[in-house]
């Protein structure tokens, strides 16, 4: 259009990370097949000449809304779990921290880490620990709200955000959803073995910004690891001093 070819436009929207998969669509009336090759170069999946007819037209933007959905769901989510990856969950989180502080509404934030996972690689092997990863995340979307939102944050290390969640409640829910894991049995081979995690939770308001709380919930976790793990800890609001835990 005047002022900005439709190239142009869209080299600009491929230097934004969150429109990375935004699928895009030329509909022009430039019939060179050499400027249309030029332009798909920018990043675009189809270039359409007019006149087009709206059926057409209609079935090629669905067909490639729906592509760009499931590339979109495959750049979100870990593989073998279903959960979000580390990079969504953060992307969510900022989002949610946003959100409450626009409402001025709690929300809790947890990490989790399998205890003593690398035994169970070692031991029975990682087709072995992968079904346990994969019977966490199970557990995990099982007994939490469809509002909650849980990643795999890398490794045998989750996350859970909870929005509109007070801390005390928040400790109940992961202390909950830590006596349940402990009870299951995994399957290896002919034999079962059963293993425990440990939480460690930060929240806002006492946590103003994300990166904040992530680094929060993750001196919990180490906190509740010291001390034993299988077992939740809180974190002390900002301003309680360096290593201030709530030990629950």
């Amino acid at each position: 259009m005047p002022g900005c070819s439709g190239a142009e436009l869209a080299a600009v929207i491929r230097q934004d990370e969150a429109c990375v998969g935004l699928p895009i669509v030329y509909l022009s009336c430039e019939c060179n097949q050499e400027d249309q090759l030029s332009a798909l170069t920018q990043g675009a999946e189809d270039f359409l000449t007019k006149p087009v007819s709206p059926a057409h037209l209609i079935s090629i933007v669905t067909a490639r809304a729906l592509r760009g959905r499931q590339l979109r769901g495959l750049m979100e989510r870990d593989r073998l779990t279903g959960l979000l990856n580390s990079a969504s969950l953060k992307e969510q989180l900022r989002r949610e921290m946003g959100r409450a502080a626009r409402s001025g509404s709690p929300h809790a934030f947890a990490m989790i880490d399998l205890d003593h996972f690398k035994n169970v690689n070692d031991l029975h092997g990682h087709p072995a620990g992968d079904a346990v990863l994969v019977n966490l995340a199970k557990l995990l979307k099982r007994r939490l709200r469809k509002s909650d939102i849980i990643g795999r944050y890398g490794g045998e290390e989750f996350a859970v955000i909870l929005p509109d969640t007070e801390p005390d409640t928040a400790f109940r829910v992961l202390d909950e959803l830590r006596r349940r894991f402990a009870e299951v049995r995994h399957s290896v081979g002919p034999d079962t073995i059963q293993l425990s995690f440990s939480a460690g939770i930060a929240s806002h308001p006492d946590h103003t910004h994300a990166t904040l709380l992530l680094r929060a919930a993750d001196a919990a976790l180490y906190e509740a690891k010291r001390a034993g793990r299988d077992r939740v800890v809180g974190c002390a609001p900002e301003g309680s001093g360096p290593g201030s835990m709530l030990l629950q």
